[in-house]
């Protein structure tokens, strides 16, 4: 985009003044003093009144940061912007940048609807991202980019059939690594396409040959055309080129939720291309890996001479404990050679393994767990290692109680283009910046690379979701989030002594400086055992404790994740409807600890119920619950456990179950990963099949009274629908209980957190729609069988006599 293209600011954010105000602003001094402490008075309270509740469709509205990236010099942060689509059917991404020093609204620096991963060249002067376009309405995969940050418009540089990912700039600046799975074959059909596409350009001097003369053909000579077209050169080339949509499988996991069948012929290898100053500058990738298995977390040496990488060189990995192995390959061509291996479990979230080289070139930190002993959760640690042959990880948090990265889930981080955390070292190397997540919160500390003690770097009741600093970590970039707030950018200087945090962006002010959220109340209580569980109230606006509140008790699933401080579109809405939410963190959640997280291994369903009960049991005797009206939801193992609940106790007069588990051994035979290893298991279902059914909501379906609504991707391949919501629906239709059936075409295990943005709200409609109708008494008669009377009857016809 050209430096003289101007974008107006107010495309981020809007403030809109209420018209009594500017009354007041535009009379302030013919107003006596009294008159104006009233009329100003009046007009505050005005404006407040005008606050509506949060609906659903507010979601459509919500503007999300990121991949935030600070530039070299530490003057400005690019991120992507990520916002809902004009369709309501999908997600535009596009890069701004705001400047660190404030006092300016953030600018859009790239026009694609699909613009992602930012990456500052190492002198600044470029910015590196990737682009998709689409063709024919179908989105086509992304390309390498290239903005000039002198001025000028953007330009893509790459046009590999599999298109690029993950692009790392050398330190020279003059190389960019990347990832592909694009290979030799894809490449022959490509020129091959090219060409053809090329002959068929009319050439110059040849003109039409004009009309020409047509003869009857007879049908003996119709026959033989036939004949002939059939063998023509281009039905056997259309034969030669079709390619099978049919998949022969022959590993165990073959499919992968949200991004589909596994394609062994197209592992993603690290390629290396020129890096362009002009759209002039043609440049050709190469590739500098090869062979079967995936290359992963690519970085430079360096003198920019190597690249590391990870890569798990085992055809069937679920035979074994989790490990991988680290490599070196010259930047120039050659064979990579193997450093090391890492016999640790770095597959756990996206920002798992990913590796970062510190400030002398002779180590790599990164985040992972131990294998052994076998756990049904681990907490992740962090590590480093030197890159010298043969050589160990180091635990640096080995003593340090708590989840290094973790996971604090709601609805509302980035649908798209998050990025990927990874460890930062501070200048002098002997320090580590990593988030952590410490009961419900996440937050940044920096850790002692020889001693582990961490030293705080934010604080408060909120969550890091991404971090990101200047190459000498003097200033760190992060996305917060808070239970009032989605997302915003904030900048701290960590050179100046004392500084505190700045807010760089305020994306969502003008949507939220209307609707009247409310802080979410902290609580800790007793469960049978004398554990202490943690868990949040989200009380309707206007909360008034003399009244009587209906009741929604929200499960989260994982079960190794974390409810926490962090916005929840669903809960801040469901309290808009009038309900109290009641969102706990059970055993087995994460951020209190490891024997608090692995506790429920060969028990799960179990004693996470009973907290779950202690704690609406808690709320009740606080006096505004009335314990009649009570529901209970929950998504994956929050709808195993919703599933598990019901078949308990027929306390809870509705029940919503999202991608749920109803039995352990369906789920076994068909889930995307495999519980080969006993972790959440001692066996497989066909040796121990008592112990499955013991422990699966289907098995006690006789007991279920509540009416219950399932909610369904018919593509989530996590918790495949027919291990779950279908088999309990069935059976209770069978046993005639109110239930419902909601299915989501092509959803994956992540419509809440990323599907389709209608979706995603039918969603929310649905579930609290469910609870209005059996707790709130709303008629829905899309819950209904149609009655007899309502059903156009043809009229019935007389019989005919017997043959």
């Amino acid at each position: 985009m050209s430096k003289l293209e101007k974008i107006p600011n107010d495309q981020m954010t809007k403030h809109s003044l209420h018209p009594l105000s500017c009354f007041v602003l535009r009379h302030l001094f013919v107003i006596r003093h009294s008159c104006f402490v009233i009329i100003f008075a009046f007009g505050i309270g005005t404006a407040l009144a005008e606050k509506r509740p949060i609906t659903e469709k507010d979601l459509w509205d919500f503007v999300w940061i990121g991949d935030p990236q600070v530039s070299p010099d530490g003057s400005r942060v690019a991120f992507v912007r990520v916002t809902v689509n004009e369709k309501k059917e999908g997600y535009n991404t596009s890069i701004w940048s705001v400047p660190v020093a404030g006092g300016e609204a953030p600018r859009q620096l790239t026009k694609g609807d699909h613009d992602t991963t930012p990456r500052w060249s190492p002198d600044g002067k470029f910015l590196l991202f990737l682009r998709s376009t689409e063709k024919d309405g179908k989105p086509e995969p992304p390309q390498l980019a290239m903005l000039p940050m002198a001025g000028g418009d953007s330009f893509v540089f790459s046009d590999l059939p599999k298109g690029a990912g993950n692009p790392v700039w050398a330190p020279d600046g003059k190389n960019i690594a990347f990832a592909s799975d694009t290979n030799a074959e894809d490449l022959a059909k490509q020129e091959k396409k090219k060409s053809e596409e090329q002959s068929k350009k009319p050439v110059a001097g040849i003109g039409d040959p004009g009309p020409q003369k047509s003869v009857a053909a007879s049908p003996r000579s119709s026959a033989s055309a036939k004949a002939t077209a059939d063998k023509s050169p281009a039905a056997t080339a259309a034969t030669d080129e079709h390619e099978s949509d049919v998949h022969v499988i022959t590993r165990a996991v073959y499919r992968q939720d949200n991004e589909g069948y596994i394609d062994p012929k197209h592992p993603a290898h690290i390629w290396i291309v020129t890096a362009p100053r002009s759209a002039e500058e043609k440049v050709k990738p190469s590739q500098i890996t090869s062979g079967r298995f995936d290359e992963d977390n690519a970085i430079w040496s360096k003198d920019g001479s190597e690249i590391y990488f990870t890569s798990s060189r085992i055809d069937e990995p679920y035979y074994e404990l989790p490990r991988t192995d680290l490599y070196s390959v010259p930047a120039a061509g050659g064979n990579p050679v193997k450093i090391t291996t890492i016999d640790l479990n770095t597959q756990f979230g996206p920002g798992g393994g990913a590796l970062s080289l510190s400030p002398d070139g002779k180590q790599v930190a990164f985040v992972a767990a131990t294998n052994q002993p076998i756990n049904s959760y681990t907490e992740p640690d962090l590590w480093v290692l030197d890159l010298s042959p043969n050589a160990i990880p180091r635990n640096i948090t080995a003593d340090f109680d708590f989840d290094i990265d973790g996971f604090v889930i709601g609805d509302s981080s980035s649908p798209r283009a998050g990025g990927t955390n990874k460890p930062i070292w501070t200048a002098d190397g002997k320090g580590l910046i990593e988030v952590y997540s410490k009961e419900g919160q996440r937050n940044v500390a920096v850790f002692d690379v020889a001693t582990g003690t961490a030293t705080d770097v934010t604080t408060g009741n909120h969550g890091v979701m991404s971090f990101r600093a200047t190459p000498d970590a003097s200033k760190l970039v992060y996305v917060i989030s808070t239970p009032t707030r989605v997302n915003d950018l904030f900048v701290l200087d960590r050179a100046t002594p004392g500084a505190t945090p700045k807010q760089l962006t305020n994306v969502n002010d003008e949507l939220l400086s209307k609707l009247n959220l409310t802080e979410p109340e902290e609580i800790w209580y007793d469960s049978f055992d004398g554990k202490r569980v943690q868990a949040w109230l989200q009380k309707p606006p206007n909360f008034d404790a003399h009244k009587k509140y209906p009741l929604i008790l929200n499960i989260h699933g994982g079960p190794h994740v974390a409810y926490g401080d962090i916005f929840v579109h669903e809960f801040q809405w469901m309290a808009a409807k009038g309900y109290v939410v009641l969102y706990p963190n059970p055993r087995g959640s994460t951020s209190y600890g490891q024997e608090f997280g692995n506790v429920i291994q060969y028990r799960y369903p179990g004693d996470d119920y009973k907290d779950l009960m202690a704690g609406v049991d808690e709320v009740i005797k606080r006096g505004y619950i009335d314990d009649k009206k009570l529901g209970v939801t929950g998504g994956s193992g929050g709808g195993l456990l919703t599933n598990w609940v019901v078949g308990q106790t027929g306390r809870f007069a509705a029940a919503v179950a999202q991608r749920d588990i109803a039995s352990w051994e369906n789920w076994w035979y068909t889930g995307d990963f495999t519980l080969f290893q006993p972790n959440w298991f001692r066996s497989p279902p066909f040796e121990d099949p008592d112990e499955y059914r013991a422990r699966s909501p289907i098995s006690y379906i006789n007991n279920v009274k509540t009416p219950m609504m399932f909610i369904l991707g018919e593509a989530d391949y996590r918790t495949p629908p027919g291990a779950g919501g279908e088999q309990m629906f069935r059976a209770l239709k069978f046993r005639k209980i109110p239930t419902v059936m909601v299915r989501f075409p092509n959803e994956s295990h992540e419509l809440s957190r990323s599907g389709q943005p209608w979706h995603r709200i039918e969603r929310l409609q649905h579930i609290v729609g469910w609870f209005d109708h059996w707790l709130m008494d709303v008629p829905k008669p899309e819950y209904e069988i149609t009655s007899e009377e309502e059903v156009p009857v043809k009229p019935r016809q007389a019989e005919k006599p017997p043959r």
